[in-house]
């Protein structure tokens, strides 16, 4: 279903960008404890996971929130740091899963990429393991999202979540290396490819990596780019077109069978209102929140006085806690939203 997002952006800050820049740059970082856990991998390769403490403290049945973050991202994302306390606060257990190479150079050559739902699946098996009773849910921001939708659709009636919520998801990733090469959007572009290029090039000091996939690392400036050199050779693709094709979340929709929240701004400027599916292109299980303003990964509103509210922060836990057993049983999760804001 699509349907009108309830969010108001701050009314001193509805630009895309300012939305967008803000909640990234401005925002000051969620002060939050986390216990940090290591896994081994089949491969050879490993994850590490940050868990809120107490993990296992607590009823049997007590959830679990698994958060995904986008590219470049990590715990020290604060979109992820803010909603992690809101889990927090509702008494839930929570964890950020960093993709492979995220918070540390991974051992192999091929890292994180849009499409990668093998090492997702693998934490979730582990959880469910671990937690038998509890329910699961996921949380997914911009490539987080979209590894989440494609997961949920890979697994159809057979997904173990109870209920996900995907924020400012590139369901298209052709479209949208398209228009990152458009405007300001460019700026976003550079920011993001250095990020990568920083992180292959930490890698190369421990890991065997093509001598020319280095030296051209300089020279790739825009996603299809550095998709077609980089990301497609080394995760098994043969183009950046083959990579898009497969990786994209979009056809992925229809088969979603879990309960699920998307939450979208029109003027994300990572990509362009045409990427939006249409109502047709969703299964029933699935829930879009559309506004005119928020930014990619940004919806800031603003409180009595005008100070910064992160909507995203009330908006998810509200929509885990209808969705979630045992979700915001205890706790006190209001109050946590009114501290962050302040």
């Amino acid at each position: 279903m699509l349907t009108t997002s309830d969010f108001v952006p701050a009314f001193w800050l509805r630009n895309a960008h300012a939305q967008t820049v803000f909640a990234s740059k401005f925002r000051p970082a969620p002060e939050l404890a986390v216990d940090c856990e290591r896994i081994e991998l089949d491969d050879g390769d490993f994850l590490d996971l940050s868990w809120l403490p107490e993990r296992e403290a607590g009823p049997a049945d007590r959830p679990v929130v698994i958060v995904l973050h986008g590219l470049n991202g990590s715990l020290e994302s604060k979109y992820a740091r803010g909603l992690l306390r809101q889990v927090q606060a509702c008494d839930a257990r929570g964890l950020l899963m960093h993709f492979r190479g995220a918070s540390k150079p991974n051992r192999l050559a091929r890292s994180y990429h849009s499409g990668d739902t093998a090492d997702f699946s693998q934490v979730v098996d582990l959880i469910r393991q671990r937690f038998p009773q509890a329910a699961i849910a996921a949380v997914g921001y911009s490539l987080g999202g979209n590894v989440l939708i494609k997961y949920l659709g890979e697994q159809g009636s057979r997904s173990p979540l109870s209920c996900a919520t995907a924020v400012s998801v590139p369901y298209d990733l052709k479209a949208c290396a398209q228009a990152m090469q458009q405007g300001v959007s460019r700026v976003y572009q550079a920011h993001l490819i250095n990020g990568l290029r920083e992180m292959l090039e930490a890698k190369a000091d421990t890991v065997e990596l093509p001598v020319r996939l280095l030296d051209d690392l300089a020279t790739l400036r825009d996603f299809p780019s550095f998709d077609n050199a980089v990301t497609a050779p080394l995760n098994g693709f043969r183009d950046a077109e083959d990579y898009y094709a497969r990786s994209s979340s979009g056809p992925f929709l229809s088969r979603v069978k879990t309960p699920t929240l998307i939450i979208h701004a029109l003027d994300d400027p990572f990509m362009t209102r045409g990427i939006v599916p249409t109502e047709n292109m969703l299964s029933d299980a699935i829930r879009v929140e559309l506004s005119e303003h928020g930014g990619h990964v940004g919806f800031v509103s603003a409180g009595r006085y005008g100070e910064p509210v992160y909507w995203l922060e009330q908006r998810i836990p509200a929509y885990l806690r209808d969705r979630l057993p045992g979700f915001g049983a205890t706790g006190d999760p209001e109050t946590a939203v009114v501290n962050e804001a302040s």
